[in-house]
């Protein structure tokens, strides 16, 4: 039997902060009408960036209306089935990527929206959100390929850490960016070929002296100089991906003065390209099978950010770990 209520964090307001925008609340919970699943969340991921940028309605391609529950992956287990649906019986441990059905305690919706996973372990769930991110930006935006010369920035952060993975095993050299010891310990242990501590390593100096005009594949998260650094060193042929902007949270990007863009592609025959995984859903169920496959066989390793956060309540700190530039991994919420 489904409880009466269940708690979720719901977006009341727009703040500059995820905590002060929003508040825990009751919800009534109801019986799965036809086409639903009832959904026990057991654990959550969580993404502190796109969450700051919903408490201050600055994601262009969400439309809020207030109030709104928040959080995007969850895994659980059904524990309710809805008329006509014929995929799901209960009891099965299933992920979903859709907002806002992460930071809940239950979750119904439609079956479609929902896919079984092998088990109730929180990497399926890390592999089945931030993995699948990684794979289709390398794969169909990248369009990456063996041996080549790779660089990463925010190497050491849930999404970098799985870039980091599958380039390595497509027998790329791989450029890990990221900041203090511990962290470049990190990558390198998951196979980075060359570590830049960005906090006492000049980004640019360091890739014009080592890999002048050598970069195949560039992601950047971050953007500001190690966007530019990036860019300078593109290999003839060479694709910066543009996979978001942690250094522009504030909505507020650097004005530079400097030579058009094209000036630094053309010679080269080099391309920039933005990635947004909602674009590309066609491409996550391939991906998610390669990805499941390559855990399966070790060749795959899912790390998951040390501290542990408990409930709706530790949600919000770990929203703050993830700001702070200190979590290693992905950062997960446990729910149960």
């Amino acid at each position: 039997m489904l409880p009466a209520h269940y708690s979720a964090i719901q977006l009341q307001r727009f703040a500059q902060t995820f905590r002060e925008a929003t508040n825990i609340i009751e919800l009534p919970l109801a019986q799965p009408a036809a086409g639903q699943l009832a959904v026990r969340n057991l654990y959550c991921g969580v993404n502190g960036i796109f969450d700051t940028q919903i408490a201050r309605d600055a994601v262009d391609y969400v439309k809020l209306t207030l109030p709104i529950l928040t959080g995007v992956e969850a895994l659980g287990v059904v524990e309710a089935v809805g008329e006509g649906v014929t995929d799901f019986d209960q009891g099965d441990v299933v992920v979903t990527t859709r907002f806002p059905s992460g930071y809940r305690q239950w979750n119904i919706g439609a079956a479609s929206d929902f896919y079984k996973v092998p088990d109730a372990r929180p990497e399926w769930l890390v592999l089945a959100s931030t993995g699948v991110s990684a794979y289709v930006a390398l794969h169909h935006i990248g369009e990456i390929k063996r041996g080549e010369t790779v660089a990463i920035s925010a190497a050491a952060g849930g999404l970098g850490h799985l870039l980091v993975q599958i380039a390595k095993n497509l027998d790329c050299h791989v450029i890990a960016i990221c900041g203090g010891e511990k962290k470049g310990e990190f990558v390198k242990s998951l196979g980075a070929d060359c570590i830049i501590d960005y906090r006492t390593t000049d980004v640019s100096e360091f890739l014009n002296a080592h890999y002048k005009d050598k970069l195949d594949i560039a992601f950047d998260t971050v953007s500001g100089p190690i966007h530019d650094a990036f860019l300078d060193n593109l290999a003839p042929h060479g694709r910066l991906i543009v996979g978001g902007a942690a250094a522009d949270l504030d909505g507020k990007p650097e004005v530079v003065s400097r030579p058009r863009i094209a000036n630094k592609l053309y010679y080269k025959s080099a391309s920039v390209r933005g990635f947004m995984n909602g674009l590309l859903a066609d491409k996550w169920p391939p991906a998610r099978d390669a990805l499941f496959a390559d855990f399966i066989e070790g060749k795959l390793k899912v790390c998951i950010d040390e501290p542990q956060f408990t409930g709706l309540e530790g949600v919000y700190d770990a929203v703050e770990r993830l700001l702070s530039g200190q979590s290693m991994g992905k950062v997960l919420a446990d729910l149960r």
